[in-house]
This record gives C-alpha cells, sequence and structure tokens, in this order.
C-alpha cells in the first residue's frame, strides 16, 4: 500500500488554505477563526469582528483583508499607523499624512465593497495640527468619525503630534456602541471607564505592541468586549470577562475572525444567584449561565432572539455589577453620615 508522505510546510500550507471552512457546533475556540455563511447567526445580537497582526507593509495588510472576506465580517480594525509600518524609510510628517490620505481612500473602498465597518488607525490632519488617529467608515464606506490618541507617548509629542480630547467620543453603529483607544492609551484607566459610562460595548485597541494580560483587564474591569489589532505578535478579541474568544498566532499569524455575542449581562454572584434557579427554569435553553467561582462573577446571555438580558434583570429584580457596586457605595456615604 502506497504511503502518502505530508511535509510540515504542505500541511501548513493545505491549513492556511482552508482555515475557517468548518465549525464545531457553536463553539468558538482562542486562536480560531470561523467562516459563516450569509446572514447566518447563533447569537441574538452577535457581531462579527475581523482584527490584524500585522508584519509587512499596507499592500501585506490588504492582501490580509482579502482573505477577511470569506468571514463576511461586520467589522474589522487595522493595527496602529499601519499603513507606515516596515516601509523602510523615513518620512516627513507632510508625507505621513499624504500616505495616510492614500490608505484612506483604499479602506473607504475596502469598507464599501465588503459591506462592513472599518477602523482605520492613520495620521490625520485639522488647521495645521496633526493627529495620530482612528477614522471609522460605515458599511457605504462613509466616514463616521474619528478618534484622536488621548496619551501620546514622549517621541510622538517631541515630533509635534498633538494629543486629542480627554473624553473620548463613542460612536454607534448598526450592531451597538463601540469606542476606541489607541496603543499608549492601555496605561491609563479614565479614558477606559469614560467610554464605558458612554455606553460602550466594544472598544477596539489598535496598536504598536501587543499588550498581553492589559488587553484582558480592560475587558473584565469595563464590562465591554476588547478588540486589539496589533504591529507585534498578538491580537485577540476579548469577551466582557476577559477570557480570549479568538486571537492570532503561530498557526494563524495574521487574521482572526470570529462572533462576540452583545445580548449578555455581568452581575456580582451573590445575592442574585438565589434567583438563578426560577431564570433557568423559565427560559431553559434560551439563557446561558456561567459561573466565576473565585471571582464571586456571573454572566447571563441570551441564547434566543425573543429572549432580552434587560428585561430578565427587571423581571427577576437583579442589578448589574455596576449597579450593585454603585448601591453599595450610596450605603456606604449614608452609612458615614449617622
Amino acid at each position: 500500500m502506497k504511503r502518502h508522505r505530508i511535509s510540515r510546510r504542505n500541511f501548513i500550507g493545505k491549513s492556511a488554505a482552508t482555515v475557517g471552512m468548518a465549525t464545531i457546533g457553536s463553539t468558538v475556540m482562542a486562536g480560531s477563526s470561523v467562516a459563516r455563511s450569509v446572514n447566518s447567526k447563533i447569537f441574538p445580537r452577535e457581531v462579527w469582528i475581523a482584527s490584524v497582526s500585522q508584519t509587512n507593509t499596507i499592500e501585506n495588510i490588504l492582501s490580509i483583508l482579502d482573505g477577511a472576506k470569506i468571514y463576511k465580517p461586520d467589522i474589522v480594525c487595522l493595527p496602529e499607523l499601519f499603513h507606515l509600518s516596515n516601509i523602510g524609510k523615513k518620512s516627513t510628517y507632510k508625507e505621513k499624512v499624504e500616505l495616510s490620505d492614500e490608505a484612506l481612500s483604499k479602506i473607504s473602498v475596502f469598507s464599501k465593497e465588503n459591506n462592513c465597518y472599518t477602523i482605520c488607525p492613520v495620521y490625520t490632519h485639522e488647521k495645521g495640527k496633526i493627529y495620530n488617529a482612528a477614522v471609522i467608515f460605515n458599511r457605504l464606506g462613509t466616514k463616521i468619525g474619528e478618534y484622536r490618541k488621548i496619551h501620546l507617548s514622549e517621541a510622538e509629542i517631541s515630533d509635534g503630534v498633538i494629543p486629542g480630547p480627554l473624553t473620548p467620543p463613542v460612536f454607534k453603529t448598526d450592531f451597538g456602541i463601540i469606542g476606541i483607544q489607541i496603543c499608549f492609551d492601555i496605561l491609563w484607566d479614565e479614558s477606559w471607564k469614560k467610554l464605558r459610562e458612554q455606553g460602550a460595548e466594544i472598544v477596539f485597541w489598535p496598536s504598536a505592541f501587543a499588550g498581553g494580560q492589559m488587553v484582558n483587564t480592560k475587558a473584565w474591569q469595563n464590562k465591554y468586549a476588547v478588540v486589539s489589532s496589533t504591529r507585534k505578535n498578538t491580537s485577540k478579541i476579548c469577551d466582557i470577562t476577559g477570557e480570549v474568544i479568538s486571537q492570532t498566532g503561530h498557526w494563524n499569524k495574521n487574521l482572526i475572525c470570529a462572533p462576540v455575542n452583545l445580548e449578555k449581562v455581568f452581575l456580582h454572584t451573590w445575592p442574585y444567584v438565589r434567583r438563578f434557579p426560577e431564570i433557568q427554569a423559565k427560559y431553559g435553553r434560551k439563557i446561558k449561565i456561567t459561573h466565576f467561582h473565585e471571582e464571586e462573577w456571573a454572566i447571563i446571555e441570551s441564547l434566543s432572539p425573543d429572549v432580552s438580558v434587560n428585561d430578565i434583570i427587571t423581571e427577576f429584580e437583579l442589578r448589574t455589577h455596576e449597579q450593585h457596586t454603585r448601591y453599595a457605595e450610596t450605603l456606604q456615604m449614608e452609612a458615614r453620615m449617622k
């Protein structure tokens, strides 16, 4: 009997060609990308997110984005100043702005052709000032907003780049409210909290470095999904618990695309766990309750389009984790005044 030998090189090549073409049930494993058919959905408020780890030039990025088309993402996030990475020469800021305008034009076309939002981090300019920014295009390829990096590095400031406003904006999309932070911003907490206070459900973090556990921490601290897109090592999609839904790595170096369910709520386990048997009895497989035993967190997640987690919160007199801590603070203040 003839034996077939598969070299490591051939295996990697075939794997890359077929990546994402099959799923196991509705589970998305960390490090995976999952292809989907048009209009197919697993969750009631499902958002398909694509992110990139950059290892080369803008031409390489555009090639990677061609590979993202099979996933039909709702939104794509690119790395910080991706269009200037590995270009092999030092450009003036005038040249960098010109290259930024070219990149914006290309990504606008990509968004329109692929019916997706795209976060495009470039240099922008206004009234003679230059900003390290992220421009958002909608599904029609139209610019709908811009975030300007708040916390610039020393080198950026010395080069004349201007910091953005201290309160970051949020942006409304057809799937929810999103926010953006860029690279060095991750070392400060306040702007991330301000995004949550304004209702952000996903925060995108284009960066020159990977961030590691800081990315996961920002997610669970603020109870929103966090998506990194980097020019180094790892890019990842983190759920509201900080758990990794998908990430780039050795076998998928450049691209991830996976669904995030926004129809879920983060609770402090006690005392609300006392109502969980009633909730489960009423909704059965239409919901999922996940326990984090050591942290005493609980996540209630809707798996059905006719079940709203906000309705469950109201019906069973629950408080979100944020409401729970705010209520405790109110009682503490009242007790101090006695």
